[in-house]
């Protein structure tokens, strides 16, 4: 195979030498300690040299990460090692080797380490549960968290197995991001009892390395599915996605290529964790919003699932290029749902990511640097910037540009299957997939469909601020929307006679998109603002946290002050950053009532927030937009 773009391209954000040295294999073996808040461990690290006379590993790791020693052996002498700075998210673990390592030798590293207080890991009381028994501890790795949780080549350039042996206190259960699992007592100097077995065989990199430690039970929901959560909404649970996963799997084998995980399961997480779903392998974690009682919000875990193939086998190589995992995916869901739900359906949830992504550019202004899809990660921007909706929709756009120069969506399907195949169990940027892109389509090479003025991959594409210069045909929606439209345009106008009353039945996707087009177009007639509160009052009730949040934001920019405990009511009932972030930002956008507001919603609320989340919330409040 020849060389990859990759092999050339540094990860600013990491402080390791992965270049010459490269992690095989990492082994974890650590005690959770509820009531100190810390996790204590020992970690096996399996390093190849990548150069001759290897003389020194680096490593990230984090201040709140403490190292109390590194051998060369489990039994050996101690290694000298010393912290170094390196940025705001993360130290450098410099580790002095006993001997030189010549290249393609592999070795060992021991490291007892303790960590608990930094990014990577929640800690909740059980008051932040649902059911308020026991506490829970999760982590989240993306995007270089993990050198928080333990040492680590904290970048998705490398790529490595693990296996971990888990210790939790009794009554409680450990979950991870592994494809094989067991239980069972510890033959150890501890002696534990409830200790756990992981072991995940396919490589990795190490912002999938996930835990998840609480009063966990599980339910089957497919023959390679069980869903994970806590017992009071297991039932709940396992009805909102049986049945529905291992259709969803299926469907993106049939388009990518085989699923080659084993396990797809799924973990429901408490109402704080900051994200839709994070895909970690063979246990998506995902938010408790989904659990609507009539799956209209299963959709979500299609993106995750999809994620097996574009993130997690095929692999951004670094932090800047986020949009090779979040624009493929988002192509890949809604081609499933093209499939599964008809491409109406696909259509109609496609525009109402597009008005989101309008929404950021507006916000943040056509020229900022975080509406290009290839980010320039600096000083002065974090990695975890780069999550927004540029690169899931903006690079979704892009996505469709390929195929539209294609020509034949059969075609590119065979493609994305032979993209994936190609660079599985690798990382990757742009240029490796635009020079297989090219090969693969040689009549596009000679046309030079790459340098075409205004739509040029590199310039256009990748470095380009501001909406993408391509808008893919969305327009099979009209069979949803057409209504929907005409609806608005009424309410927008004022002119009230002869609206529907029912529109509860409309189906969510159909209902959030009357509401992005109302939001739009606020402030509205005060006469619409009546008629809304008097013949839609199911908006206001509504358990699909997709509509309370354009409920949310249609409250605030009306400046609807009887329903400002709604805006309260969702603040307090997730943390999901997708929901929070927009409305604060809309909050302190609206009447100096709603700042006010602002301030205190985030008091009450801080503790329940995970710390990206609080911080974020934070920073808007004090620039007040």
């Amino acid at each position: 195979m020849p060389e990859l773009h990759s092999d050339k391209v540094h990860d600013v954000a990491t402080s390791s030498n992965f270049k010459q040295v490269k992690t095989k294999h990492l082994h974890l073996d650590f005690k959770v300690d509820f009531d100190q808040k810390i996790i204590k461990g020992l970690e096996k690290i399996t390093l190849e040299s990548l150069t001759e006379d290897l003389k020194l590993v680096i490593l990230d790791v984090h201040e709140t990460l403490s190292v109390a020693n590194v051998k060369a052996s489990e039994i050996g002498a101690e290694l000298p090692f010393e912290l170094k700075k390196f940025t705001s998210y993360g130290k450098s673990l410099h580790i002095t080797l006993d001997e030189p390592k010549q290249k393609g030798v592999a070795f060992d590293l021991f490291i007892d380490f303790v960590s608990g207080k930094g990014p990577s890991l929640c800690w909740l009381e059980p008051q932040q549960t649902a059911d308020k028994k026991q506490p829970f501890l999760y982590s989240q790795g993306q995007s270089v968290l993990n050198r928080s949780f333990f040492p680590c080549q904290d970048t998705p350039a490398v790529k490595a197995t693990y296996s971990a042996f888990v210790s939790v206190p009794d009554q409680l259960t450990a979950v991870m991001s592994a494809n094989h699992r067991s239980f069972g007592e510890k033959a150890n100097k501890d002696n534990q009892k409830n200790c756990f077995y992981f072991e995940q065989t396919v490589p990795i990199p190490s912002y999938l390395i996930a835990l998840a430690v609480g009063d966990l039970k599980s339910a089957e929901i497919g023959p390679r599915s069980c869903v994970w959560a806590e017992p009071s909404i297991l039932e709940k649970a396992r009805a909102e996605f049986d049945g529905d996963v291992e259709k969803f799997i299926t469907t993106g084998e049939q388009l990518f290529g085989d699923y080659i995980w084993g396990r797809y399961d799924i973990l429901v997480m408490p109402p704080s964790f900051p994200y839709g779903g994070m895909e970690n392998p063979c246990l998506t974690f995902v938010t408790p919003c989904l659990i609507v009682g009539d799956k209209s919000l299963v959709d979500v875990v299609i993106h995750e699932i999809t994620h097996s193939w574009f993130g997690n086998l095929v692999t951004n190589a670094n932090w800047s290029e986020f949009w090779l995992n979040e624009g493929f995916t988002m192509f890949g869901q809604r081609r499933i749902e093209e499939i599964l739900f008809g491409k109406a359906r696909m259509c109609l949830e496609a525009i109402t990511g597009r008005t989101l992504l309008e929404k950021h550019i507006e916000h943040e202004g056509q020229d900022h640097p975080l509406t290009r899809l290839r980010v320039v990660i600096g000083e002065d921007v974090d990695p975890d910037d780069t999550y927004n909706e540029t690169p899931y929709e903006k690079g979704f756009a892009f996505v469709c540009y390929m195929r539209s120069l294609v020509g034949d969506d059969n075609k590119f399907d065979q493609f994305l299957k032979s993209y994936v195949n190609h660079f599985k169990f690798q990382s990757v940027v742009a240029e490796d997939l635009f020079d297989f892109y090219l090969d693969y389509f040689p009549q596009l090479k000679t046309d030079q469909v790459h340098e075409r003025p205004g739509f040029e991959f590199d310039k256009t594409w990748l470095q380009g601020t501001g909406l993408p210069p391509f808008t893919p045909d969305l327009s099979a929606r009209r069979e949803l929307t057409d209504e929907a439209e005409q609806v608005a345009d009424q309410i927008i106008a004022g002119q009230l006679q002869g609206l529907p009353t029912e529109i509860e039945d409309w189906g969510a996707y159909k209902t959030m998109y009357l509401l992005d087009l109302l939001a739009t177009s606020s402030p509205l007639p005060k006469e619409s603002i009546k008629h809304i509160l008097e013949k839609y009052s199911f908006l206001s009730l509504s358990q699909n946290a997709e509509i309370r949040l354009r409920w949310c934001e249609l409250v605030i920019k009306n400046n609807i002050r009887e329903k400002f405990e709604d805006v309260r009511k969702f603040l307090h009932s997730q943390g999901k950053q997708k929901y929070t972030l927009p409305i604060y930002k809309d909050m302190m956008k609206g009447s100096e009532e709603i700042k006010k507001l602002a301030t205190e919603y985030l008091e009450e609320t801080k503790n329940f927030l995970h710390v990206n989340v609080r911080e974020r919330v934070e920073d808007i409040i004090q620039k007040g937009s």
